[in-house]
This record gives C-alpha cells, structure tokens and sequence, in this order.
C-alpha cells in the first residue's frame, strides 16, 4: 500500500449524521470520492437527495434515512438499514447539530436541553449503536468544535457546553473501544466555515474574528475539513485515536 492508499476508503460503509446541508453535505461527499459506501441520515428528509446525489456520481452506493438522532430507537434504525442495505458500518461521522445563540439569564430550559440533546445525546446513541456493530479498524468521527476549546464573543452557553462535552466523550469512548474492539474514535474541532449556524451570525461578527483571532485570515474550505476527516477515518489515521484536532485556522491558539 502507498501512502495515498492509506487515505482510500474502498470497500468502507459510512454513516454520515446531520448530512441534509453545510459541513454534513461535504464530509458524504469526502466520503464518497474516498471510495466509500454512504448512509447519510437528517430530520429533514426531503433535503437528503441532493446529497444523496452527490455520492452517486462518485459511483458509490448511497441510502438516505429520515432520523433525529436524540431519539436512541431512531438511531438504531440508522445502523440497521446500513448494515442491511450496505452490508455494514466501518465509519460513523456523528456531525448531526444545533446551535443557539441565546444569552444565558434568558435562555429557556426547553432551549438548552433541546441542544445538548441532539449535539451531545445524539452523537452517544449513534456511537452506541455502531459501536455494537463496528468490527476491529472502524472509526468514529464526533464534530465538536472550536467552541467546545476556546469562546468567542457570542453567548452560546448550550452549544459550547454540548461541544465541550463531546470531547470528553470521546476521549473515554476511544478508551474503551480502541483496545478492545479496534474502534478508533477521534473528533474534529471545526473553526468557521459556511453553515446554517453562521448564516445567523451578527454583521460584521467574522471580519472581527479573521482579523483578531484567526490565523489563517479568512473561513474554512469545507472540503479542507473534509480531508482532515478522511485522514481519521482511513488507515491514514490508524495510530491515532482519543484526540481532538482543530481545524480552526489558528483560532483555538489564540
């Protein structure tokens, strides 16, 4: 095998959570062009076709899968079809998430409840799921983010909350499953990149961060975020597992 082998992914089954839009759309069709096999899940239905679409012009298999991934049945029924339809799960992008920007004296219980359910709940039942299905060199992939490492200026006290905890989740998942079951688990902390979350933000709010916090002075190519997850995913990214990689433009050292 080359080293660009090492990157394939032929042969793979992926189950992509979140994939109806933004980063979900990119890392299904990372997968894709990798050579793998794609399960792709949202609430939103309708909107997975487009997606699904993608990863067939890559010449690969696709299934698309109506969930909410805070319900654990849901989840089971993800994992099911994939090993039903696709013939097994090697790879789980957990990438499923809201995000929230309200301040923390007003914000709803219902409100942050409803985001550490999904973005941390949810990204626990799809990892148990898999997890009772994965065999030995399979890995898990959590999207956490820049805001689970560092703040930055915007009350989002549920979303950072929920994205810092999935670090913490990982790290214990890749404890008990790396050396017992060969499962790899690994997240991905994003910094800014075109999404429905910084769609909302304030005018102005990203010109202020590439200028004082970023690094590389400018958003994130999805596709660049893309490739960071398929070195996690493939054997590329074989001897590493419980860590937490910033693909943030510099942000997180700031």
């Amino acid at each position: 095998m080359t080293l660009l082998d090492s990157f394939r992914l032929d042969g793979k089954v992926a189950i992509v959570t979140g994939a109806s839009s933004g980063l979900g759309v990119a890392f299904a069709d990372g997968l894709a062009e990798a050579g793998a096999d794609v399960a792709i899940c949202a609430r939103r239905a309708d909107r997975l076709q487009d997606t699904k679409a993608r990863v067939e012009a890559h010449g690969r298999r696709c299934v698309a899968i109506e969930a909410d991934v805070s319900d654990p049945e849901a989840c089971e029924r993800v994992v099911e079809r994939a090993v039903a339809e696709l013939g097994g799960v090697d790879v789980l992008v957990n990438n499923a998430g809201l995000g929230t920007a309200v301040p923390a004296t007003r914000e709803k219980p219902e409100e942050f409840r409803k985001v550490i359910d999904v973005n941390l709940n949810g990204c626990y039942w799809m990892a148990q799921a898999c997890g009772r299905v994965m065999g030995p060199g399979s890995s898990i992939v959590n999207i956490s983010s820049v805001l689970g490492l560092t703040t930055a200026g915007l009350p989002q006290a549920a979303y950072s909350a929920s994205k810092a905890a999935l670090i913490g989740l990982t790290r214990d998942l890749a404890q008990q499953w790396t050396g017992r079951k060969g499962i790899r688990v690994n997240a991905l902390a994003p910094g800014f990149f075109e999404s429905e979350m910084t769609a909302q933000y304030p005018e102005g709010y990203l010109q202020g961060m590439q200028q004082h916090r970023m690094l590389v002075q400018r958003k994130g190519d999805p596709e660049e975020l893309a490739a960071a997850l398929i070195f996690l995913a493939s054997d590329a990214g074989g001897y590493v597992t419980g860590v937490t990689l910033a693909v943030d433009g510099g942000v997180s050292s700031t």
